[in-house]
């Protein structure tokens, strides 16, 4: 139903930035909420941030992991249906695989993997020191 497809990764100084982009195509009008994990290898993939339309404030919402907060920012484009997460202040410890998700709904939580049905191929983004 909806098909998302990653880029912009690479190759980046610390202290670097880097900027990703998610496009989606599909049924995309029915995916409100769009976000960002990584995995880095041996370690569990994590919640990196989302954005949210709110309703109730007929504007976006956004959210961010501890550990990327005030470096990263996400942004949706809806014209082009692309979510872009914007990397400064890159750490080596940022390295990893980046995957875009897309969930219909969020029941309850936007950290959770299992809150989001569709998902890209992701894309690698490596910190050197």
């Amino acid at each position: 139903q909806v098909q998302l497809v990653e880029s912009g990764g690479g190759l980046v100084q610390a202290g670097g930035s880097l900027r990703l982009a998610c496009a989606a195509s599909g049924r995309t009008f029915s995916s409100s909420v769009m976000g960002w994990f990584r995995q880095a290898p041996g370690k569990e993939r994590d919640f990196v941030a989302a954005v949210s339309w709110s309703w109730s404030w007929s504007r976006d919402i956004t959210y961010y992991a501890d550990s990327v907060k005030g470096r990263f920012a996400i942004s949706r484009d809806n014209a082009k249906n692309t979510v872009y997460l914007q990397m400064n202040s890159l750490k080596p410890e940022d390295t990893a695989v980046y995957y875009c998700a897309a969930a219909d709904r969020i029941r309850s939580n936007y950290a959770v993997q299992g809150e989001y049905d569709y998902w890209g191929q992701g894309t690698q983004v490596t910190v050197s020191s």
